[in-house]
C-alpha cells in the first residue's frame, strides 16, 4: 500500500531523479560553452556544483533505502540545496542575463507540488532572493567579439534552449507525481474495501455466532429423538430404517461439528486445546469428511505435496475451503478433483470440476460478497468468506474456468501461515 511515508519516499526519488538530469545538463551545457562556442567560463568555480550534486545522489540513495518515510523538512532542504547550486552556477555565468534563470520557476513548482504551504512559500522565497542578489551583482561573462555584436540573438537562442529543458523537465515531473497520486488513490481505495469487507465479516461473524447458538438446541433434540428412534422395536426390526436414521444421525452430527466450529472460531469455546496435526492429515481428514457427507466415489484426491510438515489446524481456514468443495460437488455431483501440491514453500490446492463454469461477469469480480450464479440473496458469502480467510492468513484464491470445461479454484497459501513450532507448545 502506498502509505504517507511511501508517498514522500517516492517524491524525495523524483527529485533525486531531476538533480540527475539538472547534472547532465549543467555538464553539457559548460562543454558547450566553453569548448564549442568559445566562451571562457570559471570552470574551478562551475565543476564543484554538479560534483556536489552527484555526491549528494549517492549518499541520499542508500539512505532512501534504509528509511520509511522522508520529512518535509528533508524534503524542503533537498530543494533548498538545488535552488543554491542553480544561484551558484548563475552567479558565476552572468547573473540574471543567462537565459537558464527561468530555471528559478521550475524550482518554484517543484516545491509547490512536493511540500507543503509553508515550506513552498519558504522555497519561493529563496528563489526570489537568489534572483535578487544575482541582479545586483554577478561578474558578467568575457564574451568573444562574434557575441558581443548580437547578444540579443545569444540571448534568445539559449532561452529557447532553456524553455525546451523546463518543458521537459515539467514534463517528467507532472507524469510522475501524477503517477504517485494515482497510485495513493488507488491504495486508499482498497484500504476502504478492505475496511468494507472487514466490516462485512464481523456482522457475518455475529450472524453467525449468534445462529449456532440458537441451532444448538433444535439439533440436540434432534439428536436424541433419532437415538430413541433407533433403540424402538419396530424401527430396529427394519434394516432399511436403521439404516435411514443412522444416515440422519450422522447428518445432524455435522451439522452440530459446523456448530461448534462457529462458536470457537468466535472464541466462545473455552478450554479448546489447540490442535496440531500434519498438512497431510489436515487435507486427508477433510476429504474423507466430504467423502462421509456425499459419495465417496465422487471426490478424487490427489496427494502432490511432498514432505509433510507440522502445522496447526485452521478451524476457519477447513470451513471456507469446505463451503469451496461442497459449491463443486453441488454442480458437479459426479466428479470433484481436489489436488495438493507444494509450490516454492506454499500450499497450491486446486478444485476442479465438470459443472458449467463461472460466467464472465462471476470470474471479474470472484470473491465480492453476493457474487453469484445462484439465486439466492446469500449467493457468493462463501467465495467471500474464502478470500477473506485467506487473506488474513497470507494466502490467495483465483477461478478460472478450464479449456475441456468446467470450473477450476487454486488456492494458494504459505505453508508457514500453518506451520506449527515448538515455541507454540
Amino acid at each position: 500500500m502506498n502509505s504517507p511515508g511511501e508517498a514522500t519516499r517516492r517524491n524525495m526519488r523524483v527529485l533525486i531523479q531531476l538533480r540527475w538530469i539538472a547534472v547532465a545538463g549543467q555538464l553539457a551545457t559548460i562543454a558547450a560553452v566553453q569548448w564549442a562556442m568559445g566562451i571562457p567560463l570559471p570552470l574551478n568555480m562551475l565543476l564543484p556544483v554538479p560534483a556536489l550534486l552527484v555526491a549528494v545522489n549517492l549518499a541520499s540513495l542508500p539512505l532512501l533505502d534504509r528509511r520509511s518515510g522522508i520529512s518535509n523538512t528533508e524534503l524542503t532542504l533537498a530543494l533548498l540545496l538545488d535552488v543554491g547550486a542553480l544561484a551558484w552556477q548563475l552567479h558565476y555565468s552572468g547573473g540574471v542575463s543567462n537565459p537558464f534563470a527561468s530555471l528559478f520557476l521550475l524550482q518554484v513548482v517543484i516545491g509547490a507540488l512536493l511540500l507543503d504551504q509553508r515550506s513552498s512559500w519558504v522555497v519561493f522565497g529563496a528563489c526570489a532572493v537568489a534572483v535578487l542578489t544575482l541582479s545586483l551583482h554577478s561578474p558578467p561573462l568575457a564574451l568573444p567579439e562574434e557575441y558581443r555584436q548580437d547578444p540579443l540573438g545569444l540571448y534568445l537562442s539559449g532561452s529557447l534552449v532553456s524553455l525546451a529543458l523546463i518543458a521537459v523537465l515539467l514534463f517528467l515531473l507532472v507524469t510522475r507525481i501524477s503517477g504517485n497520486l494515482r497510485e495513493r488513490d488507488a491504495a486508499l481505495a482498497a484500504s476502504r474495501q478492505h475496511a468494507a469487507e472487514e466490516t462485512h465479516i464481523v456482522r457475518l461473524g455475529l450472524l453467525a455466532s449468534g445462529a449456532a447458538h440458537e441451532l444448538g438446541t433444535p439439533l440436540s433434540s434432534l439428536s436424541v429423538i433419532l437415538g430413541d428412534w433407533k433403540r424402538m422395536p419396530r424401527l430396529a426390526g427394519d434394516p432399511e430404517l436403521v439404516d435411514d436414521i443412522d444416515d440422519m444421525q450422522a447428518a445432524v452430527q455435522r451439522c452440530k461439528d459446523i456448530v461448534s466450529n462457529v462458536l470457537m472460531s468466535a472464541g466462545e469455546a473455552r478450554g479448546a486445546a489447540t490442535a496440531v496435526t500434519t498438512m497431510r492429515a489436515f487435507l486427508e481428514g477433510m476429504v474423507a469428511d466430504w467423502r462421509g457427507a456425499w459419495h465417496a466415489e465422487a471426490i478424487q484426491f490427489r496427494d502432490e505435496f511432498g514432505e509433510d510438515v507440522a502445522i496447526v489446524s485452521d478451524t476457519a481456514l477447513k470451513q471456507v475451503i469446505g463451503n469451496l468443495v461442497d459449491n463443486a460437488i453441488e454442480v458437479s455431483p459426479d466428479w470433484v478433483c481436489i489436488t495438493a501440491r507444494r509450490v516454492d514453500d506454499n500450499l497450491l490446492l486446486e478444485v476442479r470440476d465438470r459443472g458449467p463454469g463461472f460466467p464472465a461477469n462471476s470470474l471479474a469480480s470472484f470473491g465480492q460478497p453476493y457474487n453469484s450464479t445462484k439465486q439466492r440473496r446469500s449467493g457468493g458469502l462463501g467465495l467471500f468468506l474464502l478470500v477473506s480467510v485467506l487473506r488474513k492468513l497470507g494466502g490467495t484464491a483465483e477461478a478460472a474456468n478450464a479449456p475441456e470445461g468446467g470450473a477450476v479454484v487454486r488456492i494458494t497459501l504459505p505453508v508457514a501461515a500453518l506451520a506449527y513450532s515448538d515455541d507454540e507448545s
